[in-house]
């Protein structure tokens, strides 16, 4: 059996509606329990995660195919193949005879995909009767124990945690799934907060988005790509993700009325947020509405986070400042005074462009010119940016685009403001949500060491503390007359080279 995953316009009723979602194709034809079980979460759960569960069904469809036969039940074939996730499918001998050459996966996707499919086998089950793939287990007092002090610290940290009724904590909580991924080791905070460095900022929006050919016009709209440049800016002066950038509409940027040098910016939620009342009925009445619905009405579009394709835009349901949007702080200030400088002229680059949408960011040039710019696109142009100042544009140093929200959150930290106003900043919703922006990095700690070392030789000197009395010559030299270190790693046949 075939199986192919492809996404698909589904009609339910008589009325103009579809829902655009991920399908399973095979040789019978689509996976109808899927496609139901899909449309049943439609409402409540991202296309992100619909991808993930479509991902998931194919792999064991593919898995149950090349072991036919080999399992007496489903759930002993479903720890096959959770088995097979973590190890793979190559023997020793670098064969595989099912063909299915998996490689090992990490550990927080292998989790990832067995819980897609426990979900969607528990759906089955209730809706079609049929035997579950991974069943609950009832777990031992100590188990229980551990549970419920998880849940209880879940709900001490999250931001309406006082509201979580202990009926919430039920039976179903209290039990654990017999088949479980292996967790993960566990990470410092700071290994997924690299910072964009700040010295090369400036650089970056003066150079490295400069127009082919313009480096001679002292007009910044004839210079620079701007509409790169302001998403820089609403990520490393507001703080804002990427995806978040691409839900801005025209609308949506103002002088703000304490300081008109200064943008104010509002992102609004991609469905509840409020439309702009330039939209009139048949009576000349303005229409007031939520964005899906102005989308819908006037331009026959559905939101960014609905789409499937290239200009899909996902929104992680951040904590808003208003019915329903983000407000951009800016710090320091001076760099919501640059966007609004820039967003002036930009503004009046794309007038000149007819658009069939509100999106702030638009393709300018080519056949395409006029449509909404897409996250690839910017991804793209941002690492030839990195390229064009000398730079590599890998995470690990900071210079993919989400590191401009890191750096954000690191400035805040080391300016001293308050952690309850940094959540405030970063649209968190609660505290520890940004530990992962302002834990101290590796140099930050290695700093504090070598500060520490210094006090401790003061400490040493004035009698109030015993400094180790280590000498570290003769520590290092020992054991090593007799080697020759550069022999191991280099030279003619190096030792540690070696193959057998």
């Amino acid at each position: 059996m075939e199986v192919v995953q492809t996404r698909a316009k589904v009609i339910t009723d008589r009325t103009g509606a579809i829902a655009e979602i991920p399908i399973l194709l095979t040789d019978h034809g689509p996976l109808e329990s899927l496609i139901d079980y899909l449309l049943w979460h439609r409402k409540n759960r991202s296309i992100a995660w619909m991808l993930k569960v479509a991902q998931a069904v194919n792999l064991l469809l593919a898995y149950m195919k090349a072991n036919a036969a080999c399992f007496a039940t489903p759930e002993s074939m479903f720890q096959g193949f959770a088995q097979r996730l973590h190890s793979g499918t190559v023997g020793e001998d670098g064969l595989d005879p099912s063909g299915l050459y998996w490689r090992s996966t990490r550990r927080r996707t292998a989790g990832m995909l067995l819980g897609c499919l426990s979900d969607f086998s528990d759906w089955l089950v209730e809706r079609h009767d049929s035997k579950p793939l991974n069943p609950p287990h009832t777990t031992g007092r100590f188990d229980e124990m551990l549970a419920q002090a998880a849940w209880e610290h879940r709900r001490s940290r999250a931001f309406l945690g006082y509201t979580w009724s202990a009926s919430e904590y039920s039976d179903t909580s209290r039990r654990r799934r017999g088949i479980q991924a292996r967790r993960s080791p566990k990470l410092a905070d700071d290994q997924e907060a690299i910072p964009f460095p700040e010295k090369h900022l400036t650089d970056l929006l003066l150079h490295g988005f400069a127009r082919r050919g313009g480096g001679g016009h002292s007009d910044p709209a004839l210079r620079l790509h701007l509409r790169d440049c302001l998403i820089t800016l609403l990520m490393h002066g507001a703080g804002f993700r990427l995806s978040e950038c691409f839900h801005l509409w025209v609308h949506d940027v103002a002088p703000d009325p304490n300081d008109p040098t200064v943008a104010m910016v509002r992102i609004h939620h991609p469905t509840e947020g409020k439309a702009p009342d330039d939209w009139n009925d048949e009576r000349g009445n303005p229409v007031r509405c939520n964005r899906a619905a102005y989308l819908g009405g006037r331009y026959a579009l559905r939101p960014r986070t609905d789409l499937m394709d290239i200009r899909r835009a996902g929104w992680k349901d951040p904590m808003l400042d208003g019915k329903f949007f983000m407000q951009a702080y800016w710090f320091p200030t001076e760099l919501g005074r640059l966007f609004l400088h820039l967003w002036t002229r930009y503004l009046r680059q794309i007038v000149q462009i007819e658009r069939h949408h509100p999106y702030a960011f638009i393709v300018q040039h080519g056949s395409s010119a006029g449509d909404v710019y897409h996250i690839t696109g910017y991804k793209q142009a941002h690492a030839r940016a990195i390229e064009r100042i000398g730079l590599n544009p890998i995470r690990s140093q900071g210079t993919t685009p989400h590191a401009h929200r890191h750096a954000y959150g690191r400035r805040l930290m080391r300016a001293g403001v308050e952690p309850i106003l940094r959540r405030k900043a970063l649209h968190h919703k609660s505290l520890a949500s940004q530990a992962v922006y302002t834990a101290p990095n590796a140099m930050d700690v290695a700093k504090a060491l070598d500060s520490a070392g210094v006090a401790l030789d003061l400490y040493a000197t004035d009698g109030r503390a015993v400094k180790p009395a280590l000498d570290m010559a003769r520590l290092l030299a020992f054991g090593f007359e007799d080697i020759d270190p550069d022999a191991l790693l280099s030279g003619e046949h190096p030792k540690l080279m070696r193959t057998v």
